[in-house]
């Protein structure tokens, strides 16, 4: 019986898809994924569910859209909800997670077997017989608790904060989890008798902007930095989160140097993984590699920090898929996909049946160069009102009583400037949109029994073959 491939998962937070040296950026210095993608396959459209960390998360997890899956906000899945992780897990795969998974539930496993370094940070509302008014007593003065965005780019400078002591944390953890794994040299009892399914989830380059002093001064003086000012739609203009920023170009350009390191650091951390499996025997021709993050960050653009918004910067994620045994490397997917898309992905690359009711579609057909069958279209939700469709290079958003339609056309307007929701060469476009979103069940005339996207895991092209 032919032995299923083992799988990494490396995964970042809040990573824009333009910031890499894979991606065409001559300032970031990102050698080892540079090499993932020069060896795998790089898609050029990948879009998160949900530009925001928790839901982004639980529908990369659960290969459902945020309205599918219940995770219509900073909502944890259910317990016991079916993930990739579960699947793999049910098939005699050993799962094991190390890093940020960022569940806030009940489950913090989520289908994985093994958890190393969790942030196993329950919600508080969860722990029964919760006294709403003593947590009420404490609730956080004004300036404590979290920073604004204002504050965050002021405080940007060389230093080691706690993401980078995680960050580093996991990597220790899995440096030696990988160890013990495949060779085990004091007890000589290695595990890899069975595949492997291993996720490292990194923290950085999450906010805030804190980076060692080497890497600081490098980018300081290189980094290309946005200092824009916002458009005037009620939504895109501004950040739900935080207030908006109102900052100098030079803390900008500090807090953008400071991204760029933590990216670098991030890079770092992912090439000592693959030389420890490299040490241990492993051939990673032999492995199944993916690269991604869950969302992205605007760092300034359009006048936005921090993420939330359907701007490319922020729903917009690099994604990496590395299988030299089956895919040539070095190859590029423009279609649009999703990273909902990652679960049916990976049952079909490791040959195990993809469930239904996902709103996942397998990529493979797009890895091997066909682009038959494939709708071209991505769905992402924040919250329960706000709905980016993207189809082809028309990218839709809906904002119900919070503000107009948006429409643009990336392939006449890439820097997203110019709706044109309302010229009459777009009237068509908009109908149909509005037609989707329905049947998404969002919107005025939202369909009422809406249970998934209706995707095709496979489509007919791949499912013949």
């Amino acid at each position: 019986m032919q032995h299923r491939p083992n799988i990494l998962f490396l995964m970042s937070d809040e990573h824009r898809f333009d910031t890499a040296g894979f991606a065409g950026n001559q300032v970031v210095r990102t050698p080892n994924l540079d090499n993932l993608a020069a060896g795998g396959i790089r898609f050029d459209n990948a879009y998160t569910p949900s530009p925001v960390c928790i839901p982004a998360r639980q529908c990369l997890m659960s290969g459902q859209l945020p309205k599918t899956c219940g995770c219509e906000g900073w909502i944890d899945l259910a317990p016991g909800y079916r993930t990739f992780a579960s699947d793999f897990s049910r098939h005699a795969y050993n799962t094991v997670a190390c890093g940020k998974l960022h569940h806030i539930g009940k489950d913090m496993l989520q289908g994985w077997t093994k958890r190393i370094n969790p942030d196993a940070d329950l919600a508080q509302e969860h722990i029964d017989g919760l006294l709403a008014d003593e947590v009420r007593r404490y609730t956080p003065a004004p300036g404590t608790g979290k920073w604004s965005n204002q504050r965050e780019v002021e405080e940007a400078r060389p230093g080691d904060g706690p993401y980078q002591s995680f960050d580093r944390q996991t990597i220790t953890g899995t440096l030696v989890f990988l160890e013990h794994y495949f060779r085990d040299h004091m007890y000589n009892r290695p595990q890899a008798h069975r595949p492997l399914l291993l996720k490292v989830s990194l923290k950085q380059p999450h906010y805030p902007f804190f980076c060692p002093e080497e890497l600081f001064s490098y980018y300081l003086d290189r980094v290309p930095f946005f200092h824009e000012r916002p458009c005037d739609h009620p939504v895109l203009s501004q950040s739900q989160c935080c207030h908006p920023v109102d900052v100098s170009p030079a803390l900008i350009r500090r807090a953008t140097a400071a991204y760029y390191s933590m990216i670098e650091t991030v890079d770092s951390h992912l090439g000592a993984i693959l030389g420890q499996l490299a040490e241990v025997g492993q051939d990673l021709d032999d492995w199944i590699v993916v690269y991604t993050s869950d969302h992205g960050d605007m760092m300034g653009q359009h006048g936005i920090w921090e993420k939330t918004r359907f701007y490319e910067g922020s729903v917009r994620v690099p994604l990496l898929v590395r299988y030299p045994r089956r895919f040539q490397g070095g190859s590029t997917v423009t279609a649009n996909v999703s990273l909902c898309d990652l679960y049916a992905t990976l049952c079909d690359l490791a040959g195990l049946p993809i469930p239904e009711g996902l709103d996942s579609r397998s990529t493979v057909g797009l890895m091997s160069g066909s682009e038959a069958g494939w709708d071209n279209e991505v769905v992402s939700q924040f919250e329960r009102t706000h709905v980016m469709i993207k189809r082809n290079a028309l990218k839709y958003q809906y904002y119900g009583s919070h503000g107009p339609e948006v429409l643009f056309d990336l392939a006449r307007d890439p820097g997203e400037t110019t709706d044109v929701s309302l010229q009459p060469g777009y009237a068509e476009m908009m109908r149909g949109f509005r037609a989707r979103l329905a049947r998404l069940g969002h919107g005025p005339e939202a369909e009422l029994n809406y249970r998934n996207a209706g995707y095709r895991s496979r489509t007919a092209d791949h499912a013949q073959g």
